[in-house]
C-alpha cells in the first residue's frame, strides 16, 4: 500500500511539474526597437566581389527582408519611406588554403565579407556602417563550385544572421 502511494505521489508530482514548469525563448524583436519605427526597406543587397556568385545577391537580399518581417513588427516598404533602410554590398568572396596536408593544399577557406549601410531616417546619429565577414572550410579536393552547392544555404543563413545580429542587437 505504501509503494502503490509513493507511486502515485510520484506521478502527481511529475504531472504538476509538466503542466506548471514553462520554458519561454522569444527572439522576437530582441533589442528594443523605437516605438517610433514601424517600417524598413531593403535595397537590393549588390555583389561588388572580385569573384561573383550570381545567385548568393538575390538571395541574400531576400532571406535578410524574410527574417525581418518575421523576426520584427516592422512592416516592409517598398519606397523611400522606411524608417530603417539597409543597404550594403557583397566586398569579398574568395578562396584561400587554410591548412597544408602532406606538401599539399588540404583544406581551402572560403571568406564571405558583406559592408552594411544602416540609416535611421528617424534618428542620423543611429546610422552606421559595418563590415560582417564569415568564413566556410572545404576539402582541397572539391572545387568552388562544388562546395558552393554544399555551402550555399549555410553562407546564406549566416551571413543574414550576421547582419540581423548586427542591426537589432547592437553588437
Amino acid at each position: 500500500m505504501k509503494q502503490k502511494f509513493e507511486i502515485t505521489a510520484a506521478l502527481a508530482l511529475l504531472m504538476f511539474t509538466l503542466v506548471f514548469a514553462t520554458c519561454r525563448y522569444s527572439t522576437k524583436d530582441i533589442s528594443s526597437i523605437d516605438p517610433a519605427i514601424k517600417t524598413f526597406r531593403v535595397n537590393y543587397l549588390e555583389n561588388k566581389a572580385r569573384y561573383v556568385n550570381p545567385q548568393l545577391s538575390p538571395k541574400l537580399t531576400e532571406a535578410l527582408r524574410q527574417k525581418i518581417s518575421s523576426q520584427t513588427r516592422l512592416r516592409e516598404v517598398n519606397d523611400e519611406t522606411g524608417d530603417y533602410e539597409i543597404s550594403g554590398y557583397i566586398s569579398d568572396y574568395s578562396v584561400t588554403t587554410s591548412g597544408i596536408a602532406n606538401q599539399r593544399s588540404g583544406t581551402n577557406r572560403l571568406n564571405v565579407s558583406f559592408h552594411l549601410v544602416f540609416k535611421n531616417t528617424q534618428d542620423a546619429t543611429k546610422n552606421f556602417e559595418a563590415d560582417v565577414t564569415t568564413n566556410y572550410d572545404f576539402d582541397a579536393n572539391r572545387t568552388l563550385q562544388e562546395a558552393e552547392q554544399e555551402l550555399g544555404d549555410k553562407i546564406i543563413k549566416n551571413l543574414t544572421e550576421s547582419i540581423f545580429n548586427r542591426i537589432f542587437s547592437n553588437w
